[in-house]
C-alpha cells in the first residue's frame, strides 16, 4: 500500500474513518475504511531488512531511577511474539480478541500487539478511557478474550464490576504484571465474576515477558493460589539465577534470597545510548534489581525491588508484602509502602493509603489487621493518608514522589496513639 495517498486522503477526510457499507456511514466528512483500501493498489514492496536491525526503541518507566532506552530488534519482536503465543505463556491464538490496556511506548503494549499479528487474533485498542467503567464496556461489545494491565487497572475494573456487574464471561485470561498483584484481587475477580488473572513478571528490558504464573497440575486447587500468587516460571529459552554479594550464585530452595539476573533471545544486553549502564549488565545477564527466591519448580517469588526493600534493625522488610497485606483491608483502595529514617531502626515502614469513599482508616485499625498478617515488627508505626497514590505514564505505583512528599514534609503522618 503507497503511503502518499493514504497521508492525502487522511487529511482531506480530516482524519475521520468509520466502518461502514461503503457510503462513509452518516458521519459528515468521513470515508468508510473498506472504500479507502480499495482505491489504494495492491501489495505492499516489503524491504530486505537484516532481522538484527533496529525496530524499536522503548524507555523504563522510571520508578526507581531515569528512564533508560531499550533498543527492540526485529528478530528479539518475533521470538518474544513466539514466547508470548506458547500454550504455557499467555497462549494467543487467532480465535481471540486481545486487548491491552498499556501504551505501546511502554514495552510494545508488552509485545500483545505482535502476538495478535503473528497469529491473526483481533486487537482491540482502548483508548485514553481507562476507567473500569470504559474498560466493563468494550469487553462487553467486543468480546474481549484477552486482555493484560497493570493491577490499578485492574482494581478499579473490580470496583465497577462489583457494583454494576457487566458481563466479563468472554474473558479467557487476564494477564497481569508491572508490579505485584495482590493476591485479593485474583482471588475476588475468580470468585465474585469468574474471571481468571494472570500474574507475570518482566521489565522493559525483557521485552517485557520473563515469566508466567501457570501453577503445576498435581496440586490441588487450594494450593494452586501458591504458586499464582508468585512470579511464576521462566518462559521457555529465559535462563534465571540468583546472585548475591560479590558474584555468589544462591541456591533454588525457595528461602534463600538473592538479586535475580536473566538472559535470553528477547532480554537486553545494554541500554541505549547509555556509558554508564555496565553495572546492570553482567556478560549478558541482566541485573533486574528485584529480590527473589527461586523454589525448586523454578517458580520465582520477588521480596521486592533493591532500592524499595526497607533495611530496619538490619533486618529487611519486603514493602511489596506489606502493601498486599495492608490492601487486604475492606477500607483500602490503594497503598504504597516506603522507608522513613529512624534514629534507633535506621528505616521503618511508613504505609501511604488510599481509603474507599466514605471509608476511613485509623492507625490502630490497620495494626490490628496486620497482627495476624505479617511479622510484629513489619508493621508500620506511622499512617499516611493520602487521596492517591502517585503513578507513572503507565499505572505504577511511583514512590519516588513519595518519598520526595515525604522529606518536604508534605505527607501528613498519622502516629500510633499512646500506649
Amino acid at each position: 500500500m503507497r503511503l502518499e495517498p493514504l497521508a492525502e486522503r487522511f487529511e482531506t477526510v480530516r482524519h475521520y474513518i468509520v466502518m461502514g457499507d461503503g457510503d462513509g456511514g452518516s458521519l459528515p466528512g468521513a470515508v468508510a475504511y473498506e472504500e479507502l483500501l480499495a482505491g489504494q493498489e495492491p501489495g505492499f514492496d516489503y524491504p530486505e531488512l537484516d532481522d538484527r536491525q533496529a525496530a524499536g526503541l522503548c524507555y523504563t518507566s522510571g520508578t526507581t531511577g531515569n528512564p533508560k532506552g531499550v533498543l527492540y530488534s526485529h528478530r528479539s519482536n518475533i521470538l518474544h511474539s513466539l514466547g508470548q503465543c506458547m500454550a504455557d505463556s499467555i497462549g494467543m491464538r487467532s480465535s481471540d480478541r486481545v486487548m491491552p490496556v498499556v501504551p505501546m511506548f511502554h514495552a510494545n503494549a508488552w509485545g500483545m500487539p505482535y502476538g495478535s499479528a503473528l497469529t491473526g487474533a483481533d486487537l482491540v485498542m482502548p483508548g485514553p478511557d481507562l476507567r473500569g467503567e470504559a474498560i466493563a464496556g468494550l469487553i462487553e461489545s467486543e468480546r474481549v478474550t484477552v486482555s493484560g494491565a497493570v493491577p490499578t487497572i485492574w482494581m478499579d475494573l473490580l470496583r465497577h464490576a462489583d457494583e454494576h456487574n457487566p458481563d466479563l464471561s468472554s474473558l479467557r485470561v487476564v494477564v497481569c504484571g508491572g508490579s505485584a498483584v495482590p493476591l485479593s484481587l485474583m482471588q475476588a475477580f475468580e470468585e465474585r465474576h469468574g474471571v481468571r488473572i494472570l500474574q507475570a513478571w518482566g521489565m522493559t528490558e525483557t521485552s517485557p515477558l520473563g515469566s508466567v504464573a501457570h501453577p503445576p497440575s498435581d496440586v490441588s486447587e487450594d494450593d494452586q493460589w501458591d504458586y499464582r500468587s508468585t512470579a511464576g516460571r521462566p518462559a521457555a529459552l529465559v535462563e534465571a539465577r540468583l546472585v548475591r554479594g560479590e558474584g555468589t550464585e544462591v541456591p533454588w530452595d525457595g528461602e534463600s534470597t538473592g538479586e535475580l539476573e536473566v538472559r535470553g533471545p528477547w532480554v537486553a544486553r545494554e541500554y541505549y545510548r547509555d556509558e554508564g549502564s555496565d553495572e546492570k549488565f553482567d556478560e549478558g545477564w541482566l541485573r533486574t534489581g528485584d529480590i527473589a527466591a527461586i523454589d525448586e519448580r523454578g517458580y520465582i517469588r520477588l521480596s521486592d525491588r533493591a532500592k524499595d526493600v526497607i533495611k530496619s534493625g538490619g533486618e529487611w522488610i519486603s514493602s511489596v508484602e506489606l502493601e498486599n497485606a495492608i490492601m487486604d483491608h475492606p477500607a483500602v483502595r490503594e497503598a504504597a509502602v516506603i522507608a522513613r529514617r529512624d534514629a534507633r531502626w535506621g528505616e521503618r515502614p511508613l504505609a501511604c493509603v488510599v481509603c474507599e469513599e466514605g471509608e476511613r482508616l485509623t492507625h490502630e485499625e490497620l495494626c490490628e489487621h496486620l497482627g495476624s498478617r505479617v511479622a510484629k515488627w513489619w508493621i508500620p508505626d506511622s499512617l499516611a493518608l493520602v487521596d492517591e497514590v502517585p503513578k507513572t505514564s503507565v499505572g505504577k505505583f511511583d514512590k519516588k514522589v513519595l518519598r520526595k512528599a515525604l522529606e518536604e514534609g508534605r505527607l501528613e503522618r498519622l502516629e500510633p496513639a499512646p500506649s
